[in-house]
């Protein structure tokens, strides 16, 4: 019988033999199925003997009470493809998992309740929570390493010590796992604020971090002060960094990476490459952040949502192509691991991609047509669109929605409050105005026509946040859409009507068929309001990887085939979206494109992704983070742990 995972005497041992994890993240959501056993044979001829996954719980219960674990959400499948491959699992089913992911891997109907209080023991939440691990724990309990499968390890939550102090709650997580006979070794992963907070007994605490002082410091105090006992490692050892839209494409110099690899490895720790492979953010699933980095003029940390691609800089590229890094760790684990590397298999070869070459828009529906195959919703005031009583009570979780009104008499429109996350104001059926949620109070003159005018308001949600930091209440509030009044003459507006726009599977199958198509000409330009254009994508062989070139495009959605590739904006600095040969077939492909302001008559298919301009990654550690760092630098120099009061009192 296998012995399970244990971390004892400043070391893991496995079937009681010492072992040091070198691991990578693989989110199985963010790769199409046909690529798994690529994407982990590469990991393991790298060197490494573990894959760690996130369980995104907002995907596998998008609508809330029904359950989705097929396709890329097959994760019993995606563990298999692992044991096959020779790689342990370290997994990480949240419920919150952050990841740069749409509200941090959590659904949205949870937000229907408006009290609700996520990452806390409000019983509303620990009631769908439970829900939630009772379907997926059974579904992989058997696959856990005392019972033959290959998870050694389990995360609590994650990076929970930096957010929140609810120990009923953190109680509540790992007695539910329990409840459904987890047994493997429990963790938590912190980063340089969340180690200092107390965890769980027995739970092994796990740094994430990417700079070398930063790790020193985490380290010394990990040895010193919380767990002198435990084996060491990094859970989440930044391997690059991810982009928001408006910024340059980030990259961590190997020369750097690679100091600090070499020294987590000398210090005789294990280690989880965040990311090993990053994949993409494919549809509505990208994360944002709001709160954190640089300060607008007004002085506030403004909203800013993550871009489609989730290549990271990783060791692996997007789609899968080997990088300098990945040679990197390779050399690395073999000058510290030799015994753990004597037999690798061999490295596959990049997937190879193709350009396609040119692909004209042959016709289009426009906004109209579109709102004709969506139920629409009458309400007194603008909700936001988790409120919507539709999917199950839940709401609207991702897309746009459209509020529909008529005014015959007035000179001016006022959206209360500020929109979630950027909104498009149309009269009578022409763009007059775009906002996004940096501006409260918006005002907007109207020049009406005589008798009845339309006034519409499409909201994008363009991603929730994904992280806050200890007691924010940001998670909280990620409703989207209007939330606030809308005011004619200072008069609020009461006589809506709503349409959710989802663009699910069935709409988009809907919309094929229809037989409103209108022939695409060929001066397409500025829209006075949103299209969705079509193109045929003819491909007389086996299908290739390909990238979809949206350079001269604004800012919309590509979906190829019924499948959402996800956002482009021409702010970038993303300007291709990537397509997987797995989502094409020999024969016919349907190309959909939903353009919100400019339009071009055709879109190219190139070999090559164009990620946009490059800036080194250097994080900035907070200011209050650095004074602890400081301050504990300077007891470790002079005053030894005697000294551990005075750091107490300045933290």
């Amino acid at each position: 019988m296998s012995t399970a995972l244990e971390a004892r005497e400043r070391s893991f041992f496995l079937n009681g033999e010492k072992l040091v994890l070198v691991s990578g993240a693989v989110h199985y959501f963010r790769i199409v199925p046909e690529y798994w056993r690529d994407r982990l044979i590469k990991m393991k001829a790298c060197g490494l003997n573990a894959v760690e996954t996130y369980v995104p719980w907002n995907l596998h219960e998008e609508v809330r009470g029904e359950f989705n674990f097929e396709g890329m959400l097959d994760v019993r499948k995606f563990i298999q493809i692992a044991q096959e491959v020779g790689l342990l699992v370290l997994f990480r089913p949240g419920p919150y998992i952050c990841g740069e992911w749409d509200f941090g891997g959590l659904p949205s109907w949870l937000l229907h309740d408006p009290e609700m209080k996520v990452r806390s023991s409000y019983k509303p939440y620990t009631d769908a929570v439970g829900a939630y691990f009772g379907k997926l724990l059974p579904l992989v309990e058997d696959l856990q390493f005392s019972k033959g499968g290959p998870i050694v390890a389990m995360q609590v939550e994650n990076e929970y010590g930096s957010y929140g102090n609810d120990k009923e709650y953190i109680s509540f997580l790992k007695a539910t796992m329990e409840k459904y006979k987890m047994t493997e070794l429990f963790f938590t992963s912190e980063n340089g604020m969340g180690v200092q907070r107390d965890n769980l007994p027995g739970v092994l605490v796990t740094a994430n971090f990417q700079e070398y002082d930063h790790g020193y410091m985490i380290f010394e105090y990990l040895k010193n002060i919380k767990q002198p006992d435990m084996p060491l490692m990094v859970m989440e050892f930044w391997t690059g960094w991810f982009d928001h839209w408006t910024e340059k494409h980030h990259v961590w110099k190997s020369k750097e990476f690679k100091k600090v690899l070499d020294y987590i490895l000398s210090e005789g720790s294990s280690v989880n490459f965040y990311m090993f492979h990053g994949g993409t953010n494919f549809g509505w699933m990208n994360g944002a952040n709001e709160g954190l980095g640089a300060t607008n003029e007004a002085g506030k940390e403004p909203y800013r949502a993550d871009v489609t691609s989730y290549d990271y800089d990783a060791p692996l590229a997007e789609n899968g192509d080997v990088t300098e890094k990945f040679h990197l760790i390779k050399e690395l684990v073999q000058k510290y691991l030799p015994n753990q590397v004597t037999s690798l298999p061999d490295l596959p070869p990049n997937i190879p991609s193709t350009t396609y070459g040119k692909l004209s828009m042959t016709s289009y529906l426009n906004m109209n047509d579109l709102l004709t195959f969506i139920k629409q919703i009458e309400s007194k005031k603008v909700v936001p669109m988790e409120m919507l009583d539709i999917n199950n009570g839940g709401g609207q979780s991702f897309g746009f929605i459209l509020y529909r009104t008529t005014i015959s008499q007035g000179k001016q429109v006022k959206l209360t409050g500020t929109v979630k996350d950027r909104a498009i104001v149309y009269l009578n059926g022409e763009q007059i105005d775009v906002l996004d949620c940096t501006v409260e109070d918006h005002v907007i003159p109207l020049e009406l026509a005589s008798g009845e005018n339309t006034l519409e308001i499409l909201v994008e949600n363009m991603g929730r946040v994904n992280y806050g930091d200890f007691q924010s209440p940001i998670l909280n509030d990620q409703r989207k859409g209007l939330r606030n009044d809308v005011q004619l003459d200072g008069k609020v507006i009461n006589s809506w009507i709503i349409f959710p726009m989802e663009f699910k599977k069935s709409f988009l199958q809907d919309i094929s068929e229809s037989f409103k198509w209108m022939n695409s000409d060929s001066s397409v330009n500025v829209l006075k309001s949103p299209r969705l254009f079509k193109a045929t994508l003819d491909i007389s062989s086996t299908p290739q990887d390909t990238y979809i070139d949206m350079q001269g495009w604004d800012k919309g959605n590509v979906f190829v085939n019924g499948f959402n590739l996800g956002r482009y904006w021409e702010i970038g600095p993303q300007q291709t979206l990537y397509i997987p040969a797995p989502l094409l077939k020999e024969g016919q492909n349907e190309v959909l494109v939903f353009e919100l302001h400019s339009a071009k008559s055709a879109v190219s298919l190139t070999d090559k992704p164009h990620l946009g301009e490059t800036v080194d990654q250097k994080l900035n550690i907070p200011f209050h983070l650095q004074i602890w760092l400081n301050a504990l630098k300077l007891i470790l120099r002079y005053g030894g742990w005697l000294a551990w009061p005075i750091l107490k009192r300045i933290m």
